[in-house]
């Protein structure tokens, strides 16, 4: 039995985030992913026929790497390899902080 985990992005929400009393809300268009590492779709998951979608909220550094993640849904079987995937994917840099919105669909064949 194989089974397959397909990235999916949604529409990415880029907001600049700036720390301090002033803050640029400025939406930009979805940062690319320059390096993505697939999920390990669990066993328990694969023995259990268990499926679905995780919806992951990133905060990206300027230089593209992840530096904390929140899950805003999903499968509690699924998303912790949903979030040790995303942990290690890396972003196009950019001048600023962004916060991006990332869904990965677990499908079992």
């Amino acid at each position: 039995m194989r089974s397959t985990v397909r990235v999916i992005f949604l529409t990415m929400v880029g907001l600049t985030t700036v720390l301090g009393t002033a803050q640029n809300t400025a939406a930009h268009a979805e940062r690319k992913v320059s390096s993505r590492v697939a999920p390990n779709y669990p066993d328990l998951a694969r023995k259990m026929h268990i499926h679905g979608i995780v919806k992951v909220e990133a905060i990206v550094r300027a230089n593209g790497s992840v530096k904390s993640t929140r899950v805003l849904g999903g499968n509690p079987v699924l998303v912790d390899a949903a979030v040790d995937a995303i942990n290690k994917w890396k972003f196009e840099p950019e001048q600023g902080e962004t916060t991006e919105v990332v869904q990965l669909t677990f499908e079992g064949q």
